[in-house]
Parts: structure tokens; sequence; C-alpha cells
């Protein structure tokens, strides 16, 4: 039985209200295409591990950072209107918690923190501060939920930014933590740098924190020089160690930051730090968007169950907005060119089912599918689509035709959608009525030159090819040679 068919808009602009990264609505060039839903039925790759007793890939927590990693970003500026509009639209997306800069960083730092605290939102409101006690106590008295603590472990900061060695970061940390839950709040503890840090120091205080009763210890890839293979390993050891969650948070800079979370995940973490965009310092931490697109192809049902996936691409523009930044070509999810195709072979599959061509049906996002006919890559298929939107009916011979003619153009000059569209709606016309109209009016005598040539070579190539397949399979070949065997004597 054939599943539903997705509402698809017409000429690229979509009929609810979602557009596919642009500002208008429409992709100059692309038409929206009607297709049969892409329900993406679970099925078990070949490829998939066999499933492990300790991965969360199918129960894991986001901690939203925006509002304190995303406020380190080169670009960003956040005032109190701001943050409490991107701590809204978190909320409604779904995220388990919100993580604010620390307010013992500013005055103004600390009254957002308060205000952000007193909107009542579903999502658990963490801020992230020193492992230092006069810290820890200013960030307990705004109101906020629990309490992100952090230090560097890696010699490098050690010796370059806090100077302090292990045996004074493991009593400060007691110390701290012990402050903390004490007033009743929730308690990470994390190492800063953790993937150039001595595996010894870091097992030794994350199971010295775990015994006196963190809610979470922490991972971080500070300069994001973390590979997989690595994740993996580090979080499958800890553990082992620690009996309470297990929290990540991985930098971008080499371009892991999404393959990390995922693999942490895999190896029993339980929360994983993201940001909108994956603005961050630097190149920014896990994007939002970016973990979604994993993870929903991971386990669809949870996510969908558990976060509000068609806010994304609003919380997306509203960051973006905020940061002037714009939000990339080939982003996750909500690019321009995230479900946008172009080849005549690609076309053709996914007009009969999207999932040959999407791993992740758009419709779970508020997205549409596009396809870009208006190039000389274009396929018979996604012409006789276009005209099947505008109403025209062809023979298939006929479109075949009018593609070649479309590819002609195309070879000649950059066409845009109308271009495109008026060859379609000319060459219809031209087969069914006596006068015949040039298929662009106002080509020049040059391009009207070289069009005639493309259209003589594209047609001399098929006949060509034609030619080719008839001569060899008449030729007096042996069956063995056709077939490429050898016969072993």
């Amino acid at each position: 039985m054939c599943p539903p068919v997705e509402n698809a808009p017409v000429n690229g602009t979509q009929t609810n209200g979602h557009t596919n990264g642009t500002v208008n609505g429409s992709h100059p060039g692309f038409s929206g295409i009607s297709t049969p839903h892409n329900p993406h039925p679970h099925k078990s790759s070949p490829y998939h591990p066999v499933g492990d007793f300790l991965s969360n890939v199918s129960r894991f927590k986001i901690i939203e950072s925006t509002l304190r990693e995303g406020e380190q970003f080169a670009n960003a500026y956040f005032d109190l209107d701001a943050k409490i509009k991107i701590a809204k639209a978190l909320d409604e997306f779904g995220v388990d918690y919100i993580e604010l800069t620390s307010p013992a960083a500013s005055e103004q730092s600390r009254r957002d923190c308060e205000a952000i605290c007193k909107l009542g939102l579903k999502a658990k409101i963490l801020t992230h501060v020193r492992c230092h006690l006069e810290d820890a106590k200013i960030a307990v008295e705004t109101g906020v939920d629990g309490l992100d603590v952090v230090i560097g472990t890696s010699s490098y900061l050690r010796e370059h930014s806090h100077g302090k060695d292990m045996t004074y970061i493991k009593n400060t940390a007691l110390e701290v933590i012990e402050f903390v839950k004490s007033k009743g709040k929730e308690i990470r503890f994390s190492s800063e740098d953790s993937f150039r840090s001595d595996l010894v120091d870091l097992l030794s205080i994350y199971s010295a924190v775990d015994k006196v009763g963190v809610n979470r210890v922490g991972i971080a890839d500070t300069v994001g020089c973390a590979s997989p293979r690595q994740v993996y390993d580090l979080v499958r050891t800890l553990r082992g160690v620690v009996s309470c969650d297990i929290e990540t948070h991985f930098h971008n800079d080499s371009g892991c930051a999404i393959a990390n979370a995922y693999c942490a995940l895999e190896a029993g973490a339980t929360h994983v730090d993201t940001s909108v965009l994956g603005i961050g310092e630097r190149n920014g931490i896990t994007p939002l968007g970016g973990l979604m697109a994993r993870m929903i192809v991971a386990d669809r049902d949870y996510v969908l169950s558990k976060y509000n996936v068609k806010k994304l691409k609003e919380v997306e523009e509203l960051v973006a907005d905020l940061v002037e930044v714009n939000i990339p070509f080939n982003n996750y999810i909500t690019g321009f060119c995230a479900f946008t195709h172009k080849a005549g072979i690609h076309a053709k599959a996914i007009l009969n089912n999207p999932s040959t061509y999407e791993i992740i049906s758009p419709a779970d996002f508020g997205m549409s599918r596009y396809v870009h006919f208006a190039s000389r890559l274009t396929g018979w298929n996604a012409i006789k689509s276009r005209a099947d939107q505008l109403g025209l009916n062809m023979t298939d011979a006929q479109y075949k035709q009018c593609t070649a003619k479309v590819k002609a153009m195309a070879d000649v000059k950059k066409i845009t959608l109308d271009d495109t569209d008026d060859i379609i709606r000319r060459f219809h016309h031209n087969i069914n009525n006596e006068e015949e109209k040039p298929l662009l009016p106002n080509l020049t005598e040059e391009e009207h030159a070289k069009f005639l040539q493309a259209e003589q070579e594209l047609n001399g190539e098929k006949e060509k090819r034609q030619l080719d397949a008839t001569a060899d399979a008449e030729a007096a070949v042996p069956a063995a040679k056709k077939t490429k065997t050898v016969a072993v004597s």
C-alpha cells in the first residue's frame, strides 16, 4: 500500500508557512515537488552496530548552551530581551537544560540569570561557573536549578591558566560540590581540556567527585582535538569508573563535534552540550540542528517524541539574526540546499521514492524538498514533474525532446525557473499548434546560434549512442566476451 502524498508547494513556494533556508519562501530555479511521503521505515542496516546496553543513543538529554558558550561567539551580544527570546524559543523546542553565562562574570550577567530563572520555563536552568567557592555562592542565589562547575586539568591550563596542581583542584572541587549540594542544587563537575589531560589524573578526580554525589561529571574537548575513536575510548573507560551521568562538550575546530557527540552517547554518555548553529568560542561546539540530524537517523521515534523539531528553523533564524550571520547554504536540515536535488538520476528516484536520496524526511522538520530543473543536469522526469505542475500533458517522448531543449539552452546561458517554464510552455504550444513560437524570445543572435549548435550536438551524441547500442547488439561477438567471462580449461 502506497503511503500518503505530502502537501508540496508549486514554484518553490511552500503552502505551510515554512521555507527552506530562504527569506521569501522560494528557491529561484527550483521547484517544490509532490512526492510519496518518506516514512523511512525501520530497517536494520548491515553496518549497524550490535546493540549495547551502555549506549544512550535512545535516551540522551540536551544541555543547550547558546546563552553561555554562544555568548563567546565573536559576533554575539545578547541583551536581556534577546536572551529571553532565545530561552523561550529553546524551551518551546524542548531542550532539557538551558545553560547561562556565569553570574559572577558581570553584574548584568547576574541580573540576566535571575530574570531567566523567573520565566517559569519547563527546561532546567543551569549556569556555568569556575571551580571557585565565591563563584558558586553568587550562582546559587540567582535561582538556577544547577551549577556546571569547571576547571582546567591539562598541563597546558594548569601551567598557563590557573597555575594550580591536581591536589588543589581535587580539594577545591570537593569543597564547591559540598556547598552546592547543601543548597539543594544540581551539580556537575567537569574537567577542561580533558583530551589533553593525563588519564590517571582524570579518572582520579572523577572518581573522587562521583563518591561525594555529583549529578554529572563532564568531559570537554576544549580545543577540538579529539577524534570519535578517542571519545569512545575515554567515555567507555569513564563509564566504568563513575556511576553518575556523563556530560560531554565538544568543540568543532577539526570538524568532529557531531560525530564525537554521537560516539560519546554510544559509549555511555548521557548529556550533550549544544548551541544553535554551533556558535561559540572560535569555531564553536556541537550544533543543535546538526545533532538533531544525526540523532533522528539513529532513533526517529525518540527524537520526535521528545523534541519539537519543527521549531528548529525558527530558533536558528532568531539566533542568526541576533548575531548577524546567514544560515549556511549547507546547514543541517535548514540550509538552502539541505533537501534540494539537481542531478537527473537523483530527481527521477526522488520522484518515485524520496528515501532513495534522503535519509531524513524534511516533513519531520516542517521543511520541503526541491528539485532543481533549470540546468544542464536536469532529467526528463524532473521536466515531466514540472510540466504536470504547469498543467501541461505530453508523451514521454515529447518530455524527453523538451528536456533536450532545456539542456541545450542551459549549455548556452544560465537559465532561470521562469526561462525553463517558458521553454516547457512554448514547446508544448509548438507541438500542438501550427504557429511556432521561439522557446526563449529574447535570445541574442549569438545565443540563438549557440543554442542551435548545442541542440545539434546533443542530438548527434544521442544518435551516436543509439547506433553504438544497435551495432553492439547485432555484432557477432562470442557470448563469453559479451558477458566478460572466461572459460577455464
